[in-house]
């Protein structure tokens, strides 16, 4: 996270405070006062953390677009079969981020998770693969990279209110 001088000494600031009114003889008010300071420290990184998010705009329409190219050469690598379908901690130290803050900013962009985003890819590419061949379900879900059918045909069922043979056979 990257923060200004200015707010650098206004955490240092609130630390100094905390440490001072902790070292002092605890009376009534200094708890008060520790836990109103801690909680201002805390709002205050709140804020420098959602702040990045706005202030990297461009940057994380970069990521987004990355996010999704990487998804798609996942798939046309064959890594799916290999290695399943890919998990938030894959994509993030892909793009060079840890899971949690990839996501927190998938979060803030669009209003949806890493994983949310994963399962919508896999869905999209499954109706897909439903309709423009005859392989079974099984081997749509093998090479989607699920181990097991039933989870596939559950998520897809879930997403889309139909089961995969359901959708071939509307659609």
């Amino acid at each position: 996270m990257h923060i200004s001088d200015s707010e650098k000494k206004i955490i240092e600031e609130l630390r100094d405070k905390i440490v001072q009114e902790y070292s002092l003889n605890i009376d009534k008010q200094s708890q008060k006062l520790i836990v109103t300071s801690i909680e201002l420290l805390l709002d205050y990184c709140t804020r420098y953390y959602n702040r990045q998010f706005l202030i990297r705009e461009n940057l994380n329409k970069d990521i987004l677009m990355r996010f999704e190219e990487l998804l798609k050469n996942y798939y046309q690598s064959g890594k799916a079969l290999e290695q399943g379908i890919p998990s938030v901690k894959y994509c993030g130290e892909e793009l060079n981020m840890s899971p949690n803050y990839f996501s927190d900013l998938l979060k803030k962009e669009t209003g949806r998770g890493a994983q949310d985003h994963i399962h919508s890819f896999v869905i999209e590419k499954a109706k897909t693969q439903l309709l423009n061949s005859r392989e079974s379900i099984a081997q749509i879900a093998y090479g989607l990279g699920f181990e097991y059918p039933q989870n596939f045909s559950k998520l897809f069922k879930k997403r889309t209110g139909k089961s995969p043979v359901q959708y071939r056979t509307i659609n």
